[in-house]
């Protein structure tokens, strides 16, 4: 019986400690901090209207604090590689009390990158997240420490219509560090046109020649906040 209840207490302080990766989010709060679990923080935070009713609303990101999630790195880049979990909360202001519209943990990627350990912080130059006349742009820098003279920056523009954060806008700007070589991509999900800026130059006047074309395209609904992977992006820099 002895052994049985310290199996059992084994495996339920198992089950709390995975639950700190993974925590519940309330659906409802005083503020702000209401929605931040045990262990977490908050790492990025933009305010502003979202759903047209003059009060500000919030846009948070938040991370993990687990240190068994910052592991020694045995390839390039830093020493120490921290993969503790992100996730965005959108939260609406009513009432004096706020109230959790969207989340994400899929698509908000992690300080440092297991597979690839040159990866810079996505979140560290942009700043995240921005309310910007009523939509949340959601902003990720991308370029290598070593092995790449690449750049990119891509932003997600969400707008909250049909009672859901929805995707309306995508843009990604690539450059190269070394020769100042810059192509645009810029995608409009609501008029389902889309515009490819390419020749252009950011070192150079004489060779910064930019060119656009535009080309309309077919899609069916637009996906939410909540849905957004990395898979699924990769899609829209396909269309």
């Amino acid at each position: 019986m002895r052994n049985f209840t310290g199996l059992l207490l084994l495996l339920i302080s198992v089950q709390l400690f995975a639950q700190s990766d993974h925590p519940q989010i309330p659906k409802t709060g005083i503020n702000i901090n209401a929605f931040v679990p045990k262990g977490w923080k908050i790492i990025y935070r933009a305010k502003g209207d979202l759903n047209k009713d003059h009060v500000p609303d919030e846009a948070i990101i938040i991370q993990n604090t687990n240190p068994k999630n910052i592991i020694k790195n045995e390839g390039m880049g830093s020493d120490k590689l921290n993969v503790n979990s992100r996730m965005l909360l959108v939260l609406f202001k009513t009432s004096g009390n706020y109230s959790l519209q969207a989340q994400n943990t899929n698509f908000i990627p992690t300080e440092n990158d297991i597979d690839n350990t040159c990866l810079a912080d996505p979140l560290q130059e942009t700043g995240a997240i921005s309310i910007k006349n009523g939509v949340l742009i959601l902003s990720y820098q991308y370029w290598l420490s070593c092995g790449s003279y690449g750049v990119s920056n891509v932003d997600y523009t969400f707008r909250f219509q049909n009672q859901k954060m929805e995707l309306i806008g995508f843009q990604k700007d690539e450059h190269s560090r070394s020769s100042g070589e810059q192509n645009i991509t810029s995608i409009n999900f609501s008029t389902r046109k889309k515009s490819e800026t390419f020749g252009g130059n950011m070192f150079s006047d004489k060779t910064n020649k930019p060119k656009t074309v535009w080309k309309k395209f077919n899609w069916g609904r637009l996906f939410t906040l909540d849905e957004m992977t990395e898979e699924l992006s990769l899609k829209l820099a396909e269309i």
